[in-house]
């Protein structure tokens, strides 16, 4: 069997892992405009220890504040890009709703050279969130 043979049938699942200095800031906007759904969050006051963070139809990523103990806790908050394949109807949506949210859209509504459509804004600390309806080669 080679490495790329699998035996097993549990299929892969990619959460990307977010800090942030302002963790409760950043669910809100992820939920309230971007469209995800709390699953879990842990932790007390300001500090989120862990949380998880769904987006229907699949898809989700972890997050939390910074945190001295944290595996991630040498990569400075506010730093990543996470790309997420939705619909065309969600696409114009989440678009509109970020932009009326006062989302700073770095990349706005536009066709894409490798097909589909997308848009990309920043949350409140400076994490790339990008949307569109490329699924890629496997989707």
């Amino acid at each position: 069997m080679t490495e790329t043979q699998h035996t097993e049938t549990t299929p892969t699942v990619v959460w990307p892992a977010l800090r942030y200095d302002d963790a409760r800031a950043a669910i809100a906007f992820l939920v309230d405009v971007l469209g995800f759904t709390e699953a879990a969050v842990y932790g007390e006051g300001e500090r989120i220890d862990h949380a998880e963070l769904v987006r229907p139809g699949g898809g989700a990523v972890m997050l939390g504040s910074v945190r001295p103990d944290s595996t991630i806790a040498g990569l400075p908050p506010g730093v990543g890009a996470v790309y997420v394949a939705v619909g065309q109807d969600e696409l114009t949506r989440l678009h509109d709703r970020a932009r009326e949210a006062g989302a700073r859209i770095v990349e706005p509504l536009r066709d894409e050279d490798y097909g589909g459509q997308g848009f990309t804004c920043l949350d409140p600390e400076g994490v790339h969130w990008s949307f569109g309806t490329y699924r890629g080669h496997s989707g």
